[in-house]
């Protein structure tokens, strides 16, 4: 476990260039070729961890006065996610998260039933989340480690599944997201996006960056966009104007630098991906394999920026205006690029979809967050949490407001029968993908 903890400790941008370079190495990579790709992952995410940095570090103040100006006044903080995994980390399920996350993953590629191999290790913190959650609700430490477990199978399989969506709009082939925070907010938008195609008016309005930009110029690039979004948030927090003009810049530069560093990291990631395209073809024909990764890659795509600013101000109204939600957004109001990025692919970037889609799945996340707060609460006084001043009770939005949080929790309220038959849906519909996935193939190759 402490060997467990200091891998932890170092962070994505140090263990993944590691794990990318060993990776290589398996895949024969040469190792100067190896090496070079680990290192340039590591520097696109450091490039993108700044670029966050900045988003947050501009948009987390403007957040809190805007909070304090609309005179919200609600009893469950927000902590954000920084504070959310240590939580899960710290938990007595976070502990095994990584290990078994690895054995979950290696078990499904052995028997044919995901294509996904996930090297974001450090983002299985988010079955430990639900797993520290069941944990506690249920007073079963086995109950807590069994969520965990199908929880890395569920998120392999939703991988599999967004997987040609997210090659098609994002241009990353064989690159797949079995991200906790964001890849469960597709089965809000696979629904709704067959709803929005029957709405008169509405399925034919296209919003995407290109059409905005077409249709307003100038006003529509997305550094412009960026800065306009910054100076309405700006304004609406009170600023002076310095301060908005101050803030308009920043997200202008987070839309013009993020997507820049998202293309460094996949400059790093392509000799990798392509080495085990061929890997996978020499010793297992007719398989196909994607490497997991962390859905930062998605979120400097224009669309998911741009939806993410407008959903900040449609946040905390709805805060307000929900009935029975005691969440005060906060800590997680600069990371809404996470919950909307898997959400923008499976609407083809129309930023007004997206916006709707991620409004009502926050509407109903803001009360689930307000849920499960005594258990998160719990959580974190059992791993020595220091709460904020003032606060008695805590959630979040990541991984609070998740619909697979929704889908463990209740689903634990059955036992483990309810669990287990959440863990078989997913195999079933596993089974059932690249079984279809194998026969397409066979039919190709016949053709």
């Amino acid at each position: 476990m402490e060997i467990i903890q200091k891998i932890v400790d170092l962070g994505a941008s140090v263990v993944l260039p590691v794990i990318i370079f060993l990776f290589g190495l398996i895949l024969k990579m040469k190792p100067s070729r190896a090496f070079r790709a680990g290192l340039v992952v590591g520097i696109g995410f450091i490039g993108i961890n700044l670029v966050i940095g900045l988003l947050v570090d501009n948009l987390g103040p403007a957040a809190k006065d805007m909070v304090e100006r609309l005179g919200i006044e609600l009893n469950i903080i927000d902590v954000g996610w920084p504070a959310t995994s240590a939580i899960a980390f710290g938990s007595t399920v976070g502990a095994l998260a990584i290990p078994i996350g690895l054995g979950v993953n290696v078990l499904l590629l052995l028997f044919g039933l995901t294509k996904t191999l996930n090297i974001d290790l450090w983002n299985l913190w988010h079955i430990a989340f639900t797993g520290a959650l069941v944990s506690v609700m249920t007073g079963s430490y086995p109950m807590g480690l069994l969520t965990a477990v199908v929880h890395a199978i569920v998120l392999l399989v939703l991988a599999d599944l967004s997987q040609k969506q997210v090659e098609k709009f994002y241009g990353y082939p064989n690159i797949s997201f079995p991200h906790g925070t964001s890849t469960p907010y597709i089965l809000f938008a696979w629904p709704l996006e067959k709803l929005f195609n029957v709405i008169p008016g509405f399925k034919n309005w296209k919003a995407d960056p290109e059409a905005i930009q077409k249709r307003l110029g100038i006003l529509g690039e997305s550094t412009v966009l960026g800065l306009i979004l910054g100076l309405v948030i700006g304004l609406l927090a009170g600023w002076n104007g310095k301060d908005v003009l101050n803030l308009a810049v920043s997200t202008a530069a987070v839309m013009l630098l993020l997507p820049r560093m998202v293309s460094l990291l996949m400059e790093g990631l392509a000799p990798v991906s392509e080495a085990a395209s061929e890997f996978v073809k020499s010793k297992f024909p007719g398989r196909e394999v994607y490497i997991g990764m962390d859905s930062a890659l998605a979120v400097g795509h224009p669309a998911a920026i741009a939806s993410s600013l407008i959903m900040v101000p449609i946040v905390l109204l709805l805060a307000v205006i929900v009935p029975g939600n005691k969440v005060l957004p906060f800590g997680d109001l600069a990371t809404i690029p996470f919950i909307v990025c898997m959400m923008v692919p499976i609407f083809r970037g129309n930023v007004i979809r997206t916006v709707v889609a991620s409004t009502i799945a926050l509407g109903f996340g803001l009360l689930l967050s307000t849920y499960i707060s005594p258990l998160f609460t719990t959580a974190a006084k059992n791993v020595g949490f220091s709460f904020p001043e003032g606060a008695t009770a805590i959630s979040s939005l990541v991984d609070g407001a998740v619909p697979t949080t929704a889908i463990f929790i209740f689903g634990a309220k059955l036992g483990y029968i309810g669990l287990v038959v959440i863990g078989l849906i997913a195999l079933a519909t596993a089974y059932y993908i690249n079984r279809r996935a194998g026969k397409n193939q066979e039919d190709q190759r016949t053709a």
